[in-house]
């Protein structure tokens, strides 16, 4: 399918955008939004645009791999940058607001290092669909002085899509991701062990070819949430599944008759639990 003209338009809009930046830091998930805002900005700054990726127990060491095949492949450039958001007891208590510290944690970094460097912005992939969602991480975001370029451009996630597929990017289809500490409801402590338990049984699951999953974790209990298409083909190989979790330490392997859907712990605040 050909992209249209109004889509066009926009990334045109998003390139005058960049270019009046000067020089920017992309903060660069690997995800679909910032992966073709790290492009773009490359193609228009060249040299005055640099990606970097945040590496901690929260990032999944294949998300990490794969963020840095996609810039090389890609030509942009690329850094890895440690934080240590597991440090804040205020974040590793897992409020509800927690995504406030850990971006908190983010920004101090980058701003660091884009002082460092010399780059005069610090930009984020947030688009138009995502002012539909309670997002606190923006806030801290916000109070620090990032930008938000692709929603500047009035992106939508689909036209992102659209046009990372023009463009080639691999990460056009990719599903919606968020950070490990996502998997564990709030209130609950958020452990590097907890965290490396999903990160592990998650790289088990998308080797079983189950690309759009998740992993909850609920203390003994893994929960996996796929979509409901693909309950049949996870239940024919239950046995390994129930076998691989275990060795992670679960003791009991439920699958969410739900199905596969963003955003799932927050359903019990939803109800007041």
């Amino acid at each position: 399918m050909a992209v249209s003209k109004e889509v066009r338009a926009k990334r045109a809009h998003l390139e005058k955008i960049l270019a009046g930046y000067g020089s920017v830091l992309v903060a660069y998930s690997g995800g679909v939004d910032s992966t073709f805002l790290a492009y773009v900005a490359g193609q228009v700054l060249k040299n005055k645009a640099l990606a970097v990726t945040a590496s901690s127990e929260s990032l999944a060491q294949e998300d990490l791999a794969e963020a840095g095949a996609v810039a090389a492949r890609f030509e942009f450039q690329h850094e890895i940058l440690r934080t240590a958001e597991l440090e804040n007891e205020k974040y590793a208590a897992n409020p509800r607001n927690r995504c406030y510290f850990c971006k908190a944690e983010l920004m101090q970094k980058l701003s660091a290092l884009a002082k460092a460097r010399g780059l005069a912005q610090i930009a984020f992939g947030a688009n138009m669909d995502d002012l539909a969602d309670d997002r606190p991480g923006e806030v801290a975001a916000c109070e620090a002085g990032a930008v938000f370029p692709l929603r500047e451009a009035q992106f939508s996630k689909s036209e992102i899509r659209e046009l990372s597929r023009e463009l080639g990017l691999p990460t056009w289809d990719k599903p919606g991701a968020a950070c490990l500490a996502s998997r564990i409801p709030f209130g609950e402590r958020i452990t590097a062990e907890k965290l490396n338990q999903v990160a592990r049984g998650e790289f088990y699951l998308h080797q079983a070819g189950f690309r759009e999953c998740r992993l909850r974790h609920h203390g003994s209990v893994a929960r996996l949430e796929v979509p409901a298409g693909q309950m049949p083909a996870l239940l024919q190989k239950r046995a390994e599944i129930i076998g691989a979790l275990k060795k992670l330490g679960f003791c009991y392997i439920t699958l969410d008759l739900q199905g596969f859907r963003s955003g799932s712990m927050h359903e019990a605040l939803k109800r007041g639990k």
